[in-house]
């Protein structure tokens, strides 16, 4: 198991952080997404997967739910 954790802008709540979690559990080999919401901040996202992800499907995983990378 691999962990890898990013730091994502514009979340504020509870549906921002699902939509996060949805889109980054939907890259193939992710197990778990954990997001640790700081409103109006930089939240960090702890994404465990089954190996190595790519920064870019990550990135744009992100950027589908609405939010970015920082």
């Amino acid at each position: 198991m691999t962990t890898t954790t990013i730091n994502v802008t514009g979340m504020t709540c509870g549906h921002c952080v699902g939509a996060v979690k949805e889109e980054l559990g939907a890259l193939p080999g992710v197990t778990e997404v954990a997001v640790e919401l700081n409103a109006g901040g930089s939240s960090p996202v702890t994404i465990t997967s089954e190996g190595n992800l790519d920064d870019t499907a990550i990135s744009a995983a992100v950027d589908e739910a609405g939010y970015e990378v920082k």
